[in-house]
């Protein structure tokens, strides 16, 4: 599929590999591979999308490991597992205001897929006084979205953790920061360069 906006343009991944989705809110069911590209002028995707498999096998190409993006953009770009699901998401709240509008707006573009969702809130130990009332209105939005929430407190400090507790949990969607990018695709590449990939994780990175 040849894309018409320039927003790829800030990718390292070819552009083969790239979908974009116009669009309030995805469809139910969602299938990330048969994203339609409806660029019109003016317009900007609300989602960027590749393939994980795609970019395992891209990975195992290089030399060194990239970050997916040249420069941050502010579209979230979803990396997608061959059987993309949202039955069982894993927030990062990291205890700052962008990643409560990073989830606010994952939930506003999911919406339709999450209901019957199980979702899995990770905290910091420790976040300011100031912050309690927003971490809460946080687990409070979650918990509506969703069938099932839990909430939990890790001082999880690399993307390596993340990974970790979902494989290990079975959890599908990673939500989580462009701030791990680089961090995400170094632990792909690992996984890429030994060939043992092979977990049903996909990954949703916002600023």
């Amino acid at each position: 599929m040849e894309l018409n906006s320039p927003y790829i343009q800030r990718f390292e991944l070819p552009e083969a590999m790239l979908g974009e989705f116009y669009g309030q809110e995805v469809p139910e069911p969602f299938v990330p591979s048969f994203t339609e590209n409806r660029f019109t002028a003016g317009e900007s995707p609300s989602l960027i999308t590749a393939d994980l498999s795609g970019t395992l096998t891209w990975l195992q190409q290089l030399e060194l490991p990239k970050p997916f993006e040249r420069e941050g953009g502010a579209i979230p770009f979803l990396l997608f597992s061959p059987h993309f699901s949202t039955g069982h998401l894993l927030f990062h709240y990291d205890g700052t205001s962008n990643s409560t509008e990073l989830i606010k707006n994952f939930i506003r573009l999911f919406g339709n897929s999450i209901q019957d969702s199980k979702a899995t809130i990770i905290s910091p130990s420790f976040i300011p006084k100031s912050k309690i009332r927003e971490e809460q209105e946080v687990i409070e939005l979650v918990a509506s979205s969703t069938k099932e929430t839990s909430f939990i407190k890790f001082n999880f400090v690399n993307i390596g953790d993340f990974c970790s507790y979902g494989i290990d949990h079975n959890c599908t969607l990673l939500v989580t920061t462009k701030n791990y990018q680089a961090d995400l695709a170094e632990v792909l590449f690992q996984f890429s360069r030994r060939k043992v990939w092979d977990v049903g994780m996909s990954f949703y990175l916002s600023p």
